[in-house]
């Protein structure tokens, strides 16, 4: 048995927070590493101790060995938990801390290297009898034997990456002219987000759920599971929303899939926390996915209604001590969900978004947790994963779960960039979700383009928010004066003060006035509507306000002159009064203008100069916060310009290319 007394945490965000807290709770030293981006980040500030590990770029820092190893023997650590992602799931990383004399807080780098790769860990289920899903796993990764074995396996197929995990390198291809850029792009993503391109095929399972079991195991022989989760929620084979437990699950099918899960454990002599994931179809059979090696991101669920501390039960074992836990002893209390705060615009196809945070109110209340590793002032970087946070309610029943799940996220506010927690409330508000009947087809089937955006300004959205800028425009310029009798604060020589606010969101422009009713009644005009509007209370940022005589609590925030953000009934808005901004305004060349829509590594130009392109012709290639994104032309045209180089960083908005718009003739 080892025993040690302080953990370096090789990860960084949520992650990190979380397994520091319990290795703080158990009184052990924590070590915190960090790239210059992190430098003030929340896992840096919650640690005992901290060490630069290099620039932003993750293969200059987080996934770096040597530096990671370097600060664990500069700052004295024992043991090193790798959380989940970077290298939590690299083979050589785990010799290498037991070479370093570290305990590494995870399985064997032999029983990562069996289950890392698919193809490799696919045809040790199939020798051992587990049911796997038709497909190719074979070692000639030349394009002509996938084409091959694609014609043999049909359509539709999944094309995945053999190592890695987190959706990267995945692709869902429905005919065969589809198949050859969905290898290239697959591959492509793989190397550059796992160093290995090697990819298997799969036949699609039409509308699987993803159900996953929990194992433990420890050095002495015992192993067991912890129930299962649902992850079917998912967008681009990333999971969105997780359960604990699965809504359909039986006792039969339980027990058959946890023993399947946990013979896969003892199978290569598992140690630690470990998640065997399976498709589940509609005649209810299941077929082996993958295995990860690691903590999942998921795992509060489980945490959830076990009561048990999975980190805490990860360092008792890597200690060399017996789980302690029977799998008799094992019971499920209630229903948890999870769901994950992404920074990204689901009306831009997802994208992710970066931008400062410029307030960060978590949500607090019974049965409601909310793991983060963001703070107020915080930039988010697009050098990482865009979530943000996880936020997870538990409840006995498991209606009562999802109502409070939605209510925590609407009293979550995250000022300072996009985020995906207005979709998140939809996904948990459809009939389909709540009626426990999702599958891994969800959300393509149940949510349009359309649906996605931000929807329409209200008059009274609006006219809260005119009220608020007001007051806070008009308070600002009283504090900077002289001194004014308040009775006279909203008072000019001809009488009440009107002010106008001129709001635009998309396609939509709301023309406002705010006139004074007395010291905290207003009354907002857009043409012949009108909305009252009075200020009850204030205490910083939040305020209870009256619309029509109906009681709202308000978040809002004047980030700028000119700017306020508001959430208002869960829904998040950042307007700015144009009329502020009169004459600053440049125009921009419209859709012939191709800009980058966000920081990232450009890897790919596919156009020239003289080119002639077609609407949705592909431009480039811009892999950020770890995902490839294909840029495509909006316009008929003829490219004038290309303005970048691949291989080269780009920052949000730099101009890559110019595409002479073709004018089309009556």
């Amino acid at each position: 048995m080892t025993t040690f007394r302080s953990i370096l945490v090789a990860n960084r965000g949520e992650i990190a927070v979380r397994i520091m807290r319990s290795a703080k709770t158990l009184g052990y030293k924590t070590i915190a590493v960090y790239s210059e981006a992190d430098a003030d980040a929340p896992h840096v500030q919650l640690a005992d101790d901290a060490a630069l590990i290099g620039p932003a770029p993750v293969a200059e820092s987080y996934l770096d060995m040597t530096r990671i190893l370097k600060a664990a023997r500069e700052t004295g650590a024992d043991a090193i938990h790798p959380g989940y992602g970077f290298l939590s799931e690299n083979a050589e990383f785990a010799k290498a801390c037991e070479d370093a004399g570290l305990v590494f807080i995870g399985p064997t780098g032999e029983s990562i290297d069996l289950m890392g790769n698919k193809a490799a860990a696919k045809r040790r289920m199939i020798d051992a009898g587990v049911p796997c899903v038709p497909g190719y796993e074979g070692e000639d990764q030349s394009d002509s034997a996938l084409l091959t074995a694609a014609h043999d396996i049909g359509y539709p197929l999944m094309v995945k990456a053999a190592a890695g995990g987190g959706g990267r390198g995945m692709r869902l291809v429905f005919e065969e002219s589809d198949l050859q850029i969905a290898i290239e792009t697959a591959r492509s993503e793989a190397e550059n987000a796992f160093g290995s391109g090697e990819l298997i095929l799969e036949k699609a399972i039409v509308r699987p759920r993803h159900v996953e079991v929990q194992v433990f195991a420890d050095t002495h022989g015992n192993a067991i599971h912890l129930g299962e989760r649902d992850c079917s929620v998912q967008r681009r084979h990333q999971k969105v929303v997780e359960e604990a437990p699965c809504p359909i699950m039986t006792a039969e099918l339980r027990a058959r899939m946890g023993a399947a899960a946990v013979d896969a454990a003892r199978s290569i002599n598992y140690r630690g926390a470990g998640t065997v994931e399976f498709l589940l179809d509609e005649q209810g059979e299941f077929y082996f996915l993958e295995m990860n090696t690691r903590l999942q991101v998921e795992h509060p669920v489980t945490e959830m209604i076990t009561g048990l501390d999975l980190v805490a039960l990860q360092i008792r074992v890597a200690e060399g001590k017996t789980l302690g836990v029977a799998q008799e002893e094992v019971s499920l209390s209630g229903h948890a969900i999870e769901v994950r705060l992404y920074a990204e615009d689901p009306a831009q196809d997802f994208l992710p978004v970066t931008g400062t945070v410029d307030l960060w109110v978590p949500a607090e209340g019974e049965g409601v947790r909310i793991d983060s590793g963001i703070a107020t002032g915080q930039e988010i970087s697009p050098f990482y994963d865009p979530m943000l946070a996880k936020i997870i309610a538990w409840g006995e029943t498991r209606e009562m779960a999802g109502n409070r799940l939605v209510d925590a996220l609407k009293r979550t506010t995250l000022f300072g960039t996009t985020t995906n927690k207005r979709f998140l409330m939809d996904v948990l508000e459809r009939e389909t979700f709540k009626k426990g009947q999702a599958t891994t087809a969800f959300i393509e089937e149940e949510f349009e383009t359309a649906q996605l955006d931000n929807g329409t300004l209200g008059l009274q959205e609006a006219g809260v928010a005119a009220v608020l800028q007001y007051i806070e425009e008009r308070d600002a310029a009283t504090a900077a004066s002289l001194g004014i009798n308040a009775e006279l604060q909203n008072w000019g020589s001809p009488g009440h003060l009107v002010t106008r606010y001129v709001y635009s969101v998309t396609d939509q422009e709301m023309d406002l006035t705010v006139l004074p009713q007395g010291p905290t009644a207003y009354l907002v005009n857009m043409g012949e509507e009108q909305v009252a509007v009075e200020l009850l209370t204030s205490n910083g940022c939040e305020a209870m306000v009256a619309i029509d005589g109906r009681r709202s609590v308000v978040t809002f925030l004047c980030p700028a002159p000119g700017t306020i953000h508001l959430a208002i009934e869960g829904r998040t808005l950042t307007l700015r009064n144009e009329v502020a901004f009169a004459g600053l305004l440049e125009e921009v060349g419209g859709g012939g203008r191709i800009v980058a829509p966000m920081h990232g590594a450009l890897l790919e130009i596919f156009v020239k100069e003289g080119d002639l392109v077609e609407k949705g012709t592909r431009l480039a290639v811009l892999e950020a916060m770890k995902m490839q994104h294909q840029i495509l032309a909006e316009v008929k045209g003829t490219v004038s310009g290309v303005h970048a180089k691949a291989g080269t960083q780009v920052a949000a908005d730099d101009l890559l290319i110019e595409i002479e718009i073709e004018i089309e003739k009556n």
